[in-house]
């Protein structure tokens, strides 16, 4: 068995609905779990957990859990994992810090106590442990059940669109706590959302899910820049390039972005140089031309090279690929613009970019 896979082949039939995956996923980072509402993330989730019976195998670091073959099937209660629902499930009549240790006393694992330590810290609740669940804001409330679940040191967590119940306001709060517990967390993460913006903040690896089908997976970067991908998403279709601050630009309020193989600018940011950042852009911000801009005022602008023309959400537009460096970009152009323009795969061209949103 490999350790440093998640394995999961699985098929469950229901009336209207098949779900149906073959998965080898890397056993580390953030995998996130994306689609529309109804195209089986949820179920797939529950399966992982043995919440739901399906037909196959899952496999979690050479653990096996379920191989409908050699008639094995670990209960939940069984499984190594850590699941948040999207309801954070805290008991009433218990504070913070016994809600979070109700559940380490249950499983009794070696350095429990140094293990919830470490998750209150990680996500910054110290301060709420003596605080009744009732007093707790959503936001609080779904990071108390984060933590809870992470002291019990699970070799798999489970979140299943925890931040779907939370209003805007309190989504912004929760997301630098999953942001730092990213970027610091050796667990593996299987992340349900359908939401763009946890996607590109959050995911290492995205699988997209489509009626039940596995439509496209991936590392992150490849997988928003697929048009497979872009053509699901619609109007949120846009790559996302790992970058690095290399410059602030006082006067103008600006800092410069590496994007290894340009320079992107974007609103002033308050990180020190060299710190890696994420840029989301729209395939509908990139705009195409043929000859160097030098007389526009949109001061973003990359060379690159077409790598491919393909059909969008509209008979009116096409998603143009376009490859500069080792990272790809995504423009949104009408048809007639495309046919105007002659573009075609292989030509040089360039972007320019509008808008850039800082994720991370």
């Amino acid at each position: 068995m490999n350790q440093n896979t998640i394995e999961i082949k699985l098929k469950l039939n229901r009336p209207n609905f098949v779900l149906q995956t073959d998965l080898r996923l890397f056993n580390r980072g953030v995998t996130v779990l994306f689609g529309a509402s109804g195209s089986g993330k949820t179920t797939l989730l529950r399966c992982m957990a043995g919440l739901e019976t399906a037909r196959g195998q899952v496999v979690v670091g050479g653990d096996v859990w379920q191989d409908s073959e050699r008639r094995i099937f670990k209960p939940t209660w069984q499984r190594d994992l850590g699941y948040v629902f999207q309801e954070a499930s805290l008991l009433k009549h218990l504070s913070v810090r016994r809600n979070l240790q109700y559940g380490i006393k249950r499983i009794k694992k070696p350095g429990a106590t140094k293990a919830l330590a470490q998750a209150t810290d990680l996500l910054g609740i110290d301060h709420l442990l003596d605080r009744d669940p009732e007093s707790l804001s959503g936001g609080e409330r779904q990071r108390v059940a984060i933590a809870r679940a992470l002291a019990l040191q699970p070799s798999l967590l489970l979140l299943d669109e925890p931040l779907a119940s939370l209003d805007a306001t309190r989504r912004e709060e929760i997301l630098p706590w999953l942001e730092r517990m990213h970027d610091e967390l050796q667990i593996p993460v299987l992340y349900v959302t359908h939401a763009m913006t946890e996607l590109t903040r959050l995911a290492d690896a995205v699988v997209l899910l489509d009626g039940g089908r596995v439509r496209a997976h991936g590392p992150m970067h490849e997988v928003t820049a697929d048009p497979v991908f872009a053509a699901s998403v619609g109007s949120q279709a846009g790559a996302v390039l790992s970058g690095t601050v290399i410059e602030h630009d006082l006067g103008f309020g600006l800092s410069g972005i590496d994007v290894q193989g340009g320079r992107l600018w974007i609103k002033q940011v308050d990180l020190a140089l060299a710190s890696p950042v994420r840029l989301h852009v729209h395939a509908n911000d990139v705009s195409l031309s043929l000859i160097e801009p030098t007389s526009s005022s949109i001061q973003n602008s990359l060379a690159g090279v077409i790598e491919g023309l393909h059909d969008d959400g509209h008979a009116s537009s096409q998603i143009v690929v376009i490859r500069y460096g080792s990272q790809k970009l995504l423009s949104r152009v009408t048809r007639k613009a495309c046919h105007a323009l002659e573009l075609k795969v292989g030509m040089a061209i360039w972007a320019q970019v509008k808008s850039v949103t800082l994720r991370g």
